[in-house]
């Protein structure tokens, strides 16, 4: 059997629904919520031949990796997180762009050259790598409309990754490719009624109406962090609320932090957008934390470290 392994955000599910648009493939689906990467060790080992991957740190799925070259299973990987060591086998074929302007989706498109365009252009919207989208959009002379249109599907499929669990979103990540992959474009989704699109819409305004009251726990020349509630909503919303945030505010960085059931806090955080680096590096000095240059985050920080981080984010950007 073929597993394609997927991230369950915008870049992951759009990477994957190109993919294999343009490769049609029977496959089992591995994905989850957003912030669960530790997806390959899921594959199951006894009856896959091969496997793809798409928008997951090789970083933290290292050994499980190592376990399915050494079983004699090919490997297709294609990612921008830090990769970490990259195992030297012939059966590993790696694409891995770490530049903090690119996505999976991106490196998928130009894989395809271009085949599925106007996906890629949602997907990096969704990541919120705005220039590179815009970019790409006007190589293909969309309209402002168009471009508008196709930034606020990318966003509304990110939102729809973020969760403790798969029960917090609103379509599981395997359900929301197998809806999208039946379009070549998705302007066509867009424009249907009672579509993906529209239930995403009015959910996401929901969330983000509540979002605006969050506490603000440090504001200062370099950062901004604030905390949601531990609710639903408030963890559907935390990544893209820091999206938000940013955009706002690109000259700071942005970290959004949401309470665990343990009392420890999940950290969203995203770099300065005119200053995209160093996320990864703030977080990786935290437990559990990783991500790339211009978004990273933290899935369980202690309560007793929040300070610590924000005065380490605070300095850093100084």
């Amino acid at each position: 059997m073929h597993f394609d392994v997927f991230n369950g955000d915008a870049d992951g599910i759009i990477a994957l629904v190109q993919l294999r648009l343009a490769e049609p493939k029977e496959s089992i689906l591995v994905s989850g919520v957003k912030r669960d990467i530790s997806l390959l060790k899921q594959v199951d080992v006894k009856t896959a031949c091969s496997v793809t991957v798409l928008d997951i740190s090789m970083e933290k799925n290292t050994d499980a990796l190592n376990t399915l070259l050494k079983l004699g299973i090919s490997v297709d990987y294609t990612d921008h997180h830090r990769p970490g060591d990259i195992p030297n086998s012939p059966l590993l074929t790696a694409t891995i762009n770490t530049d903090a302007n690119t996505c999976t989706s991106l490196l998928v498109n130009k894989r395809l050259n271009g085949q599925f365009a106007h996906w890629a252009v949602a997907a990096a919207f969704g990541d919120n790598m705005t220039a590179s989208a815009v970019s790409l959009a006007q190589s293909l002379n969309l309209s402002d409309n168009e471009q508008e249109k196709l930034k606020a599907f990318g966003i509304y499929i990110n939102y729809n990754g973020y969760g403790r669990t798969v029960d917090d979103l609103h379509y599981k990540p395997d359900e929301l490719y197998r809806l999208l992959v039946k379009h070549d474009n998705p302007l066509t989704i867009i424009n249907e009624q009672d579509s993906v699109f529209s239930h995403l819409e009015k959910a996401y305004a929901e969330d983000m109406a509540l979002a605006e009251s969050a506490k603000v726990l440090a504001d200062n020349d370099s950062c901004k962090v604030v905390e949601l509630d531990d609710e639903a909503w408030a963890r559907r919303v935390s990544g893209v609320f820091g999206n938000e945030l940013a955009n706002r505010s690109p000259d700071k960085a942005h970290a959004v932090v949401t309470k665990n059931t343990d009392g420890s806090y999940v950290v969203s955080l995203r770099a300065p957008l005119n200053n995209k680096q160093g996320a990864s590096d703030i977080c990786i000095q935290f437990p559990t934390g990783g991500g790339r240059a211009g978004a990273a985050g933290i899935n369980q920080l202690p309560q007793a470290q929040l300070e610590s981080f924000i005065a380490t984010l605070t300095e850093y950007y100084k």
